[in-house]
């Protein structure tokens, strides 16, 4: 007696995703796929699919899910596939989140996000055209970590290598910790990517933004990326990378923050007139907001305010008289002699 085993031999892509609720997660790639799973076991499922070629499989963990995969999904081959697989998901209660015409990733796409009961994310799109501009449809991702592309924590508090700066990152899907885990002035700049974007009250964002101050080196730079709104708005609803905002404080909160806080040479790097969203009658602009921790003890320098205003008063309240030599520490003076303000300020030294 002989026994014969079929081999598959076309090439498919594998998938495997940690998933909190294995029963919850088959139901919803069930009605994602249009097909049941080929395998089903108390502590694992599998589906695959032949357009495309696509070997998924769920694991049920007891850790957090989600960790460095930004979104999944499909480029459908035209507006009428899109649109019926749309409509499908919809009939079987799957809320998704349209997109026509959208700039992003080079591209003009359309598009809808669905979901899945961990808050994966997929992108189910058609290809419009290629642009030769990344466009803003995916401006906020970078709220979202990409451990190769972003210093981290894990890769920056232990040793500083050669002539690159030490920084620690928090970012919108990570949980606010009580005290940032590391030692007073250990570090050269603190990222805040989206940390303001989900519901936290007046302590926590004060304790933050104190922890920042704590951890920085004197001079150190703080950088706020924030979805901000003309005025708060809670669980919005955005769609694409975006949907993990929770929370739109208003434009002016982050600045009050860090002002409040102790940091001083707040400015604006990005803060555009077209808003990147609207939701209830309120516009959404994406905010990116540096300070820096005051130097103390630092040399004194020179520098003469050029112009074009009378004068101009800094926020520890130092008056800058047009044509007048004032005296700064020499942070201040790398600042006012670099970047924007180059050209309104001569350095003396």
């Amino acid at each position: 007696m002989s026994l014969s085993l079929a081999v598959a031999t076309s090439l498919r892509f594998h998938l495997s995703l940690n998933v909190s609720n294995l029963a919850r997660s088959i139901d919803f790639y069930r009605v994602l796929f249009g097909i049941e799973p080929a395998k089903r076991r108390a502590d694992y499922a599998k589906f695959e699919l032949d357009d495309p070629p696509l070997v998924l499989s769920l694991e049920p963990t007891p850790r957090a899910v989600g960790g460095p995969l930004n979104h999944l999904g499909f480029r459908m081959p035209d507006s009428t596939a899109l649109v019926a697989m749309q409509q499908r998901l919809e009939r079987a209660g799957i809320h998704s989140e349209r997109e026509d015409g959208v700039e992003c990733c080079y591209a003009r796409q359309t598009k809808f996000w669905v979901t899945d009961p961990d808050k994966t994310l997929w992108e189910i799109y058609t290809l419009d055209e290629d642009i030769d501009h990344r466009g803003a449809g995916q401006s906020l991702e970078e709220m979202i970590p990409d451990p190769e592309q972003r210093p981290n924590l894990e890769r920056t508090a232990g040793a500083t290598v050669a002539a690159e700066p030490t920084i620690y990152e928090h970012v919108l899907i990570q949980p606010v910790p009580e005290h940032l885990p590391l030692a007073d002035a250990s570090v050269d700049e603190v990222r805040l990517r989206g940390s303001l974007n989900v519901p936290l009250d007046m302590a926590t964002q004060q304790r933050l933004a104190g922890e920042a101050l704590r951890v920085l080196r004197p001079g150190g730079r703080v950088f706020a990326h924030t979805l901000v709104g003309e005025r708060a708005l809670t669980n919005p609803g955005l769609p694409g990378p975006a949907a993990s905002v929770r929370f739109v404080p208003h434009e002016s909160d982050p600045v009050h923050l860090l002002e409040a806080a102790g940091f001083q040479g707040l400015r604006l790097v990005k803060f555009d007139a077209k808003p990147c969203f609207q939701r209830e009658g309120v516009a959404m602009r994406e905010q990116q907001l540096e300070g820096f921790k005051p130097a103390e003890g630092s040399a004194k320098i020179q520098v003469v305010y050029k112009g074009p205003f009378r004068q101009v008063i800094d926020d520890n309240g130092t008056v800058f008289g047009r044509g007048e030599r004032v005296v700064v520490d020499a942070v201040a003076a790398e600042r006012l002699g670099n970047g924007e303000w180059a050209g309104q300020f001569l350095v003396l030294g």
